[in-house]
């Protein structure tokens, strides 16, 4: 048996010829590019997951889990936009793996991708349904329970012999309002890629006001006493000694924890062949993104444990208690508190955007799968009128809605760390590749410093998958498993490079 088939190499000059073609409309520019991946980046890392964080890891020293995250996401954002000026198509990582590794590595990445892309817009759009439930409490509308909480629940195994493991249990509950928000993005991106973007962009202006807000009323706020100790005593963990939470330790698991939020800036590079100049708008909205929103999430860690102690923060809307606590009597009219309703407002719009970006980038890897003819090639047809991918954009909206209603975010947050950290590796790989074997590339943007950024790239990345922990791997070998099957029964025999190499 041939086993090198497994691994054949798109050629770059096809996947080059593919960018230039005019099926998807090219209507983005670099300012859509910046607010598409600021849009995604500013969400639930800020809204839901800085106040979990470091109530359950890293307590006050959060601050430094962002700039771990961050480091690693610079290095890996440099690579990204080398390579979304070289080969300017939607496909993201997926493509790149497709060009340096071959085409068996290549699915893999597009099957880790669906952890990173549907699964992050799930988790989203769970943590959207918090704040609306909350949001219209406020107005003494009262979703029912059973209407706002998921299938799937995660409790303490009740068998005294499973040492308070956690398992999954089923409930007749259904997360309704999660569901619905996956549904109305998903209409939106139906109807099309730039009115989606202008959306995006009035989004994206409001949630940037609002955190803003946050900071400097905040800041005003600020108890230095809560910053102390800045990183808390190391909790080691009683069944491993080397693990446990808060000191350095738990500022690498804070790391893990809130990595999904920063894969904005990588959502960009699947916006490529929408984009009116990518080889040189990528690169700004790539790195420009990621800029932006490193110094708004450190700034909003900072003060947000400034005003509340860690310990209270394990909520589903930190952002909303802290200014709760403060109470600012100037912002207060009768017994309404505008600070707060423009912050839980602020956190619907930014995760609606969130949510939004999260879909697209989907759909738009798996167009590309779909024209190399590794998943059914209805992924790929587009509607006459709006020239969007449709049946491929219902079919994800669809199952993200569904994940997003059965499962608890504490369960998706983990997984999408995890697929986000892999396909940041292939990309810094990818990058050294391409230097060996094709430089005489035009490369719009370099790099700086390779071989040496691309090298720390995978390195912080594998550090912080090591971080994570192997428990994630256990949960996932039916996942990858089924991912072997996918293309061992459909991909390999359908893989348009692999007939043309046999013409």
């Amino acid at each position: 048996m041939d086993f090198s088939r497994y691994f054949i190499h798109k050629p770059i000059d096809k996947i080059q010829a593919e960018s230039d073609n005019h099926e998807l409309k090219r209507s983005l520019s670099a300012l859509n590019l910046v607010s598409l991946g600021v849009g995604c980046i500013i969400g639930a890392g800020i809204f839901v997951l800085t106040g979990q964080a470091a109530a359950q890891h890293a307590g006050p020293a959060i601050v430094f889990s962002f700039v771990l995250a961050g480091l690693a996401c610079a290095f890996a954002a440099l690579c990204y936009a080398e390579l979304a000026s070289v080969l300017p198509v939607s496909g993201s990582a997926y493509t790149y793996a497709y060009a340096t590794l071959g085409e068996s590595i290549a699915w893999a990445m597009g099957w880790l991708l669906i952890l990173e892309y549907g699964l992050a817009s799930a988790t989203v759009a769970v943590g959207w349904s918090g704040y609306l439930v909350s949001f219209l409490k406020d107005f003494g509308l009262v979703i029912p329970p059973g209407l706002t909480s998921p299938t799937l629940d995660l409790v303490v195994n009740p068998d005294p012999l499973a040492h308070g493991a956690m398992m999954l249990v089923a409930t007749n509950h259904f997360n309704l309002p999660a569901f619905l928000g996956i549904m109305a993005v998903t209409s939106l991106l139906v109807i099309g890629v730039s009115e989606s973007a202008t959306v995006n962009n009035i989004i994206v202006i409001i949630k940037l006001a609002v955190v803003v807000m946050f900071i400097v009323v905040g800041a005003l706020y600020v108890d230095t006493a809560n910053w102390h100790p800045f990183i808390p005593p190391f909790i080691p963990d009683p069944k491993d000694a080397a693990s446990g939470e808060f000191g350095f330790p738990g500022i690498l698991r804070g790391a893990g924890m809130i990595f999904f939020a920063y894969i904005g800036f990588e959502a960009v590079s699947t916006a490529a062949q929408e984009s009116k100049n990518p080889q040189r708008d990528m690169p700004i909205g790539i790195l420009g993104s990621l800029v932006i929103c490193t110094v708004l999430y450190i700034a909003v860690s900072l003060v947000l444990t400034g005003i509340v102690s860690y310990k209270e923060l394990n909520v589903p809307d930190p952002m909303a208690v802290a200014i709760d606590k403060i109470h600012v009597s100037w912002l207060t009219f009768g017994n309404f508190k505008l600070l707060p309703f423009l912050i839980k407002v602020g956190a619907l719009m930014g995760l609606s955007s969130v949510m939004l970006v999260l879909v697209y980038g989907q759909t738009r890897i798996f167009y590309m799968m779909g024209k190399d003819g590794l998943i059914p090639e209805f992924f790929c047809k587009l509607h006459a009128k709006f020239q969007t991918p449709y049946i491929n954009t219902i079919i994800v909206g669809f199952i993200v809605g569904l994940v997003a209603g059965f499962t608890p975010i504490s369960v998706l947050g983990n997984l999408v760390s995890m697929g986000t950290l892999f396909a940041f590796c292939i990309v810094c790989y990818s990058v050294l590749y391409l230097r060996r074997k094709r430089p005489e590339l035009v490369r719009p943007f370099k790099t700086p410093f390779a071989p040496v950024v691309p090298l720390l790239g995978i390195a912080s990345c594998g550090y912080l998958i090591y971080g994570i922990g192997a428990a994630i791997f256990q949960a996932l070998e039916w996942y990858f498993l089924a991912g072997v099957l996918v293309y061992l029964l459909y991909g390999q025999f359908h893989s348009k490079l692999h007939k043309e190499n046999l013409r």
